[in-house]
């Protein structure tokens, strides 16, 4: 018997596959094009918020379960997270001016009341922004300090956000973007320094231009994890991963690192 709950839409698998040939920053205006680099290369966690005259506003910084709110620019897009729901909008700068348009999100309803009513402040404000200015850093994490952003809002009002490096930047490209199902049971596997090892058993699954599942490749056993997943037994996933090659790996160590983007497919298999 088996219950089957699926999100998988046609939209999400284009836009994993349309993402491979979106590289590169946000088009920026004369005097903005280095740092610019800088601001698509580190999610940018809120750190401080302070009203026109400099007063710290705590209100403003709202956490959810220790996740502090966080945005990541990326093409000509900003995602932010940390909230209910995940929200989205377009942004552009010019020089030392940026603009974000009115955010649109997912529409899952959240216990929380006051993290709703955070989400809608934070929504409401950010297409309020008219200035941005990065300190310290560099596109290489190896290579100096973390940096800040500074975000100013139209009313004179300011955001104050760390960064950390995203995987493009901590690994050095774009990655690759694939699909892997995950059986519902973990499987034996060798391993000459781990008695009774157990692995994931996955295999890959492909996609057309328009999202439309074509075929599947050999199930094999999954040595090593996916950053951001964890394996549930008796559910069965297909998980969206980005692939990124790891530079000088350890010699008993994966020459890849896989990263969960997204699970676009979910089932649970009962009463195997």
């Amino acid at each position: 018997m088996k219950r089957t709950w699926k999100i998988l839409l046609a939209a999400v698998v284009v836009q994993g596959l349309a993402a491979c040939a979106q590289q590169g920053g946000a088009a920026g205006g004369p005097g903005g094009k280095a740092d610019t680099s800088i601001l698509t290369a580190y999610h940018w966690r809120l750190q401080q918020a302070l009203n026109a005259t400099g007063a710290p506003q705590p209100d403003a910084v709202n956490t959810h379960g220790g996740q502090a709110l966080q945005l990541t620019f990326a093409g000509e897009r900003v995602a932010v997270a940390g909230l209910c729901n995940t929200l989205g909008g377009g942004y552009r700068v010019d020089g030392a001016r940026m603009a974000i348009t009115q955010m649109v999100g997912t529409l899952r309803m959240c216990p929380d009341q006051a993290l709703m009513k955070y989400e809608r402040d934070v929504a409401e404000r950010l297409p309020t922004v008219s200035g941005w200015e990065i300190s310290g850093g560099t596109a290489r994490p190896d290579a100096g300090a973390q940096p800040a952003l500074k975000l100013t809002f139209a009313d004179g009002s300011q955001w104050r956000l760390a960064g950390t490096p995203t995987d493009q930047t901590r690994y050095g490209s774009a990655g690759e973007t694939m699909f892997l199902e995950v059986a519902p049971d973990l499987v034996p596997c060798s391993h000459p320094l781990i008695p009774n090892m157990k692995c994931m058993r996955v295999r890959t699954v492909s996609y057309d231009g328009a999202g439309i599942k074509q075929g599947y490749g050999d199930w094999e056993a999954f040595y090593g994890n996916i950053q951001g997943y964890t394996h549930t037994a008796g559910v069965r996933n297909v998980l969206r991963i980005k692939r990124y090659t790891v530079a000088n790996p350890p010699a008993d160590a994966s020459r890849y690192a896989y990263v969960l983007d997204m699970t676009v497919e979910s089932e649970q298999v009962s009463g195997r």
